[in-house]
């Protein structure tokens, strides 16, 4: 184990958790100290969500124990399958998706449970001058008052971070904290989090980005199929090595090579979709997409990139404007329609929209495809033929699961996101719409994905991409254009694209990105 000369606070001793067959934790060690920020990395379905489960008291483990140093700084075992027990001994967590309601305010959502019910009235004035010292310390600062609809997505994740400290944590787990931020706002991010851990605040840091795992870490601790690979200190590794911990041989990034477009496969012209709500609406977007190329549609969550995927996938009705795919005009929004026209979906949603949990692997592979011959005749299902075309797409994507016959559900995120790809790419569709293809996947599924993307690409499907992420927007566009406020920006070819003027583009403080 590498040394840790920080004063432990956290022990995760011997920890073991079996699912039926599945080994979810093998007999795992894991030590945080006080005023550290250890990374914690693994493959989709490695055990790093178990595990975290076991430490808030979600899960009870099979064997071993959970110690949490007391205020005293003498380590105590933490009592099993007991969330309040957790949040007593100042483990907090901020998770990927946001837990906080809209319509209240930034103040409400941080204090919300913390007061008796049998109160007569709320303690917000004393609620307040701890939040006010809070944030004079972290450098944290958010409008108390404000609604949390009408804060930003880095503002929202200040408030998530607030709430967990004023409940006096001083363990923070913080679960892909960049997922939906911009450049400018990952970088605040990691200062307050230095500026935590120098007031003595310890920090489990998950994420996939091995460039961020580099810059914020001091440790990092891999898991791999169920078990601790190994830790290392994050001064003494690279990008190369962790990623090789990870998924135990070396993961070469697919490269994109130029190559000229052909003719548009779809085109968007002064396109309105309203909608009370950013997040749902477009205002006057064009676009065109080629053949043979990709276009990157990069922007902060919330800004119109859930209306113009639906949009595309025939689920909403512009208001005004035109929809060509092929260069043919479509006057009929609906999804069946769109599906057989050419495109392949995959969502941005694998659990709720891109897969049916209760159903197999092999039924969700054929999903919008029931209609073709080859699996239905006469409206009854051709199951041998649906079963056989399922074992291909295992084989041929690598689906790690138990057999065709198994629930999705079951599946980890990085493989159900490969099943979702095999049914979108099955009939080699003209226009592929990516949308967030790889938020949470881990380094192995992002390259296996992305080489599927460049390889449609390359056969000559145009590809459209939303996704927050700018480093895979870069890796893989040929153009590059960014939506802000339901608005799209003039696509821009993205050989040369400055990064931090895209970023300030997303966050609508600039004009031009070159």
């Amino acid at each position: 184990m590498t040394a840790n000369p920080h004063t432990p606070v956290l022990e995760l001793r011997g920890i073991s958790k079996r699912f039926g067959a599945l080994q979810a934790n093998d007999d795992i060690d894991l030590v945080l100290g006080r005023g550290e920020v250890l990374a914690l990395l693994g493959e989709n379905g490695a055990g790093k969500t178990t595990l975290m489960n076991i430490l808030f008291g979600h899960y009870a483990a099979d064997s071993g124990s959970v110690w949490v140093a007391d205020r005293a700084g003498v380590l105590q075992p933490l009592p099993s399958a007991n969330p309040a027990a957790a949040l007593q001994a100042g483990i907090g967590m901020v998770h990927q998706h946001f837990a906080l309601a809209d319509k209240l305010s930034a103040l409400e959502n941080i204090t919300l449970g913390t007061e008796s019910l049998w109160r007569l009235s709320r303690g917000d004035r004393s609620a307040r001058t701890k939040l006010d010292g809070l944030m004079r310390r972290s450098g944290l600062l958010v409008d108390l008052d404000s609604p949390i609809s009408r804060l930003s997505v880095g503002e929202r994740q200040r408030v998530e971070i607030l709430k967990a400290l004023y409940r006096d944590a001083r363990i923070l787990v913080l679960d892909e904290p960049t997922a939906v931020l911009t450049p400018q706002e990952s970088a605040s991010l990691f200062e307050t989090l230095r500026a935590l851990t120098a007031d003595g605040l310890s920090v489990i840091l998950i994420s996939h980005k091995l460039d961020e795992i580099l810059a914020a870490s001091d440790r990092v601790a891999v898991l791999r199929h169920g078990r601790k690979a190994g830790e290392v200190s994050t001064r003494e590794s690279t990008k190369a090595a962790l990623a090789q911990m990870m998924v135990g041989r070396s993961v070469p990034s697919p490269a994109r090579t130029p190559r000229e477009p052909g003719a548009p496969v779809l085109e968007l012209v002064g396109v309105s979709v309203e909608s009370p709500t950013v997040r749902r609406r477009l205002d006057d977007v064009s676009l065109q997409v080629r053949s043979g190329e990709i276009v990157g549609i990069a922007g902060v969550s919330g800004n119109g990139q859930s209306a113009l995927a639906d949009l595309l996938s025939g689920l909403l009705t512009p208001k005004h404007g035109s929809l060509l795919l092929g260069q043919k005009p479509i006057t009929r929004f609906d999804p069946g329609l769109f599906v057989q026209s050419g495109i392949g979906r995959v969502p941005e949603d694998r659990h709720h929209e891109g897969a049916v949990g209760a159903m197999t692997v092999a039924e969700n592979t054929v999903l919008e495809n029931l209609s073709e011959p080859r699996f239905q005749r006469w409206g009854f299902l051709r199951k041998a033929r649906i079963d056989a075309h399922a074992r291909n797409a295992i084989h041929d994507f690598d689906i790690r699961c138990p057999g065709p016959h198994a629930p999705i559900r079951q599946l980890s995120g990085g493989n159900m996101q490969k099943v979702i790809l095999a049914r979108a790419l099955d009939r080699e569709p003209q226009l592929v719409l990516a949308n967030q293809p790889t938020r949470g996947l881990d380094v192995g599924a992002v390259a296996d994905v992305h080489r599927r993307l460049i390889a449609a690409r390359d056969r000559g499907a145009g590809v459209v991409l939303v996704s927050e992420d700018l480093d895979e927007i870069l890796a893989l566009a040929d153009r590059v254009t960014v939506i802000f406020r339901a608005r799209l920006s003039e696509a821009m070819p993205a050989e040369g694209l400055d990064r931090q003027a895209l970023g300030l583009l997303m966050a609508g403080q600039a004009r031009e990105a070159a």
